[in-house]
């Protein structure tokens, strides 16, 4: 049973902690009968200046967010689109943490079920291959322009999801199914 319908979500972020860091930017795309149908892009201004290792990572500066609505502004439309739909992502616990953090800061429920393009990697690449999207993507000739942007990545995923599952799907169904995603966090005061 291929699993055709999900969201594909990628986030930058301030850094690696979820209690620490915040989200810079959202790209979400969603995939309805393994096509895209719908897509949802913001940046997101983190109340605090962007920290020079991420700006040489992703290109964002502080002047690209100083516009840019807060994450209570923009959380409730991202939780919309990923509706009742699992989770599609590389490493996506870390993208979904920062996600529940935002709807639980704002009383709202995310609780979801994923499919992590990484695990899948870990398990069907080469040892010695690099699994980060990068790496995964060039090692499955999909196209990666605009790496460590949110709405590339968000894309790039999905067709790495896709050459995964045709390759090895049928094969290992039960490693592309939805797996409940599990992050406990407590609202903040």
């Amino acid at each position: 049973m291929k699993i055709q319908d999900f969201v594909v979500l990628d986030l930058e972020t301030t850094g690696l902690s979820v209690k620490e860091d915040q989200i810079l930017e959202i790209g979400a795309v969603k995939v309805q009968g393994g096509e895209v149908t719908a897509s949802y892009e913001t940046f997101v201004n983190p109340g605090r200046k962007v920290p020079e290792r991420i700006t040489e990572l992703t290109g964002i500066r502080d002047e690209m967010l100083t516009d840019a609505p807060g994450i209570s502004r923009v959380i409730g439309k991202c939780l919309e689109l990923c509706g009742d739909l699992p989770l599609l992502g590389h490493k996506i616990l870390f993208d979904y943490s920062f996600l529940k953090k935002a709807a639980v800061n704002e009383g709202m429920e995310f609780e979801k079920q994923g499919i992590d393009t990484l695990k899948l990697c870990r398990k069907f690449m080469p040892a010695v291959e690099k699994k980060n999207l990068s790496s995964a993507c060039a090692y499955y000739g999909v196209d990666l322009t605009g790496a460590h942007r949110a709405s590339h990545d968000a894309l790039a995923t999905h067709k790495l999801y896709q050459r995964l599952t045709a390759a090895y799907g049928e094969a290992a169904e039960e490693d592309f199914l939805p797996k409940p995603l599990i992050y406990k966090i407590k609202r903040e005061q």
